[in-house]
């Protein structure tokens, strides 16, 4: 007889894992993941940073609320801190000086509960924290001590392992084939067979639309996005204690990664769901302001990747019943902050799944979940 589960969970990525974890043994479920591994994707190919500043008013907010867990998740969960502290230097070129000054002054003023004060720093400060920075092009800069590191893997792995332990079973390499209702049971044809279950979360990422439809529901316009990124050696330099660097307007990026610079050019282009690869002309983008803004050569390029951000178009986080789909739950939409969000949303999803609460940090980041239906997108 085929299977039947209470929630069948399409997507191993955080958002997927996330979810199972704080379900725990509340209800019989499975994680159907289309790869061979967990976090394929998006989750495998982040920048994976931790910040409290420079996000809309609810990213914040649900990153409020998934600090505490971040910070001290329980016991046996990691074997290894989940954050590791790296600092942001912002800087800006001559054009910009002003400008950035008046976002110095601004998060000044608004800074976060339990966050370190930002610095504004002289250039030759700036330089001290990341000596090749080109003297002639940064006429601007300000420090947030309050960026992290996340240990992705870690993290990823900290959800699975335990909802592995609570019983929830992994199904890797189990593409979704067809989806139908019959009853009050989901009938669910994947690439590794039959199963049954009488709820399926929509955690499928990039492809959150086309599992929609596939269950029966119009897609809600959650578009991925590619974003680039390439490693570069930076001989005679130890980055590993250095900041991050962002350009004031996040044209670009770059940060220490196993001893060598990860650098974007933070380019966010709308793509069709797939395994995302990076275009010549996003590869010269971030090996120029790379160029442009240090004192480094840029003659080689180690290594390059691409990954997908994906977003509704209000670019808030998709999660609820389907009004369209009886047994449809989104869990969609996470954008570039699915990592750092990831406890708040995983447990806000596991309460609405279960009926049961919001969590004490959720409510004290004053966070609702109405804000985050799919009805505000279903006609």
């Amino acid at each position: 007889m085929t299977e039947i589960y209470d929630i069948a969970i399409i997507g191993g990525g955080i958002t997927g894992t996330s979810v199972a974890y704080f379900l725990g043994n509340q209800r019989s479920v499975v994680l159907l993941e289309q790869e061979a591994s967990l976090g394929y994707h998006a989750t495998g190919r982040s920048a994976a940073e931790f910040t409290r500043r420079f996000h809309s008013d609810v990213t914040g907010r649900l990153t409020q609320a998934s600090a505490a867990f971040m910070t001290s998740p329980p016991e046996g969960f990691s074997q290894v801190d989940l954050l590791r502290r790296r600092g942001n230097l912002l800087i800006a070129q001559a054009e910009k000086a002003d400008y950035l000054r008046q976002v110095f002054e601004k998060e000044q003023a608004n800074t976060p509960d339990g966050a370190a004060p930002v610095e504004f720093l002289s250039v030759e400060l700036a330089l001290e924290k990341m000596p090749f920075l080109d003297p002639d092009w940064v006429k601007g800069a300000f420090y947030d001590p309050d960026c992290w590191d996340v240990e992705v893997e870690n993290l990823l792995q900290g959800y699975s392992r335990s909802s592995k332990k609570a019983g929830t079973e992994f199904r890797q390499s189990a593409a979704l084939i067809s989806a139908r209702r019959e009853g009050s049971n989901w009938i669910l044809e994947t690439a590794g067979g039959e199963l049954r279950a009488r709820t399926v979360v929509n955690a499928a990422g990039a492809w959150a639309d086309p599992v929609a439809q596939m269950c029966g529901a119009s897609p809600l316009g959650i578009i991925p996005h590619r974003r680039t990124a390439i490693s570069v050696k930076v001989p005679g330099y130890d980055t590993a204690e250095m900041p991050e660097v962002n350009e004031i307007d996040e044209v670009f990026y770059f940060k220490s990664d196993a001893g060598q610079l990860m650098v974007s050019p933070a380019d966010e282009t709308p793509v069709a769901p797939h395994d995302a690869w990076p275009e010549e002309l996003d590869i010269a983008y971030a090996a120029h302001y790379l160029s442009e803004c240090t004192t480094l050569e840029v003659n080689h390029v180690a290594h390059s990747w691409a990954g997908l951000r994906t977003f509704a178009a209000d670019r808030l986080p998709v999660i609820g019943f389907s009004g369209q789909a009886e047994g449809l739950f989104w869990l969609a939409g996470v954008g570039g902050y699915g990592i750092q969000t990831s406890p708040a949303v995983g447990q806000i999803a596991a309460a609405l799944l279960t009926g049961a609460e919001l969590p004490i940090d959720v409510v004290n980041a004053g966070v609702t979940a109405a804000i985050f239906s799919p009805s505000r997108f279903e006609s």
